[in-house]
């Protein structure tokens, strides 16, 4: 696709979260998905995303838990018990590993979370992380450069990073 830029996950240590970390306890059946946040370095504090922003997050969102639920068969946990705790610990990509406990406390084997940070007005980083819930410990994660702002490259960004990066080789206790 000539207005989607794809490549591997680079600093930041994103490529040592794209391979399989030995020793993962147990088999992950039950996953928390986190809706996708955003990331918008220029905009002032307290700024509200854009709606069309919102819609393209939820979008993302939606492809990310059915990817799980139906390529690697997680059980996928609601998150939206913990809309509170989310929203006061968050942002998820800074919280420092909040994620896990969160989702701990709703039953998950595993944590999704990603965000989209937001470049110029059709440059946009969709970055996304799978980790343990019991230990916060990362197993998966990856990257891609969306160079288009339309629902179809978002969508499309999302379905090339879980096939590509966290669902490339199964996840840790799946065969």
């Amino acid at each position: 696709m000539r207005h989607l830029s794809l490549h591997a996950a680079t600093a930041c240590g994103l490529l040592a979260l794209a391979a399989v970390l030995p020793g993962a306890a147990l088999a992950a059946e039950k996953a928390a998905v986190f809706p996708v946040e955003l990331f918008e370095p220029g905009a002032s504090y307290g700024a509200r995303a854009r709606p069309a922003d919102t819609k393209k997050l939820t979008l993302v969102t939606d492809e990310l838990r059915k990817a799980l639920h139906d390529q690697a068969g997680l059980e996928i946990i609601d998150t939206a018990p913990k809309a509170d705790t989310v929203a006061k610990e968050g942002p998820l990509y800074k919280c420092n590993g909040c994620a896990a406990e969160i989702g701990k406390s709703l039953g998950a084997d595993l944590v999704a979370t990603g965000y989209v940070e937001k470049g110029s007005g059709q440059i946009f980083n969709l970055t996304v992380t799978i980790a343990e819930a019991d230990t916060g410990k990362v197993v998966r994660g990856g990257q891609v450069t969306i160079r288009a702002d339309t629902d179809d490259t978002w969508a499309h960004a999302m379905r090339w990073v879980v096939k590509n990066r966290l669902l490339a080789e199964p996840l840790p206790g799946k065969s």
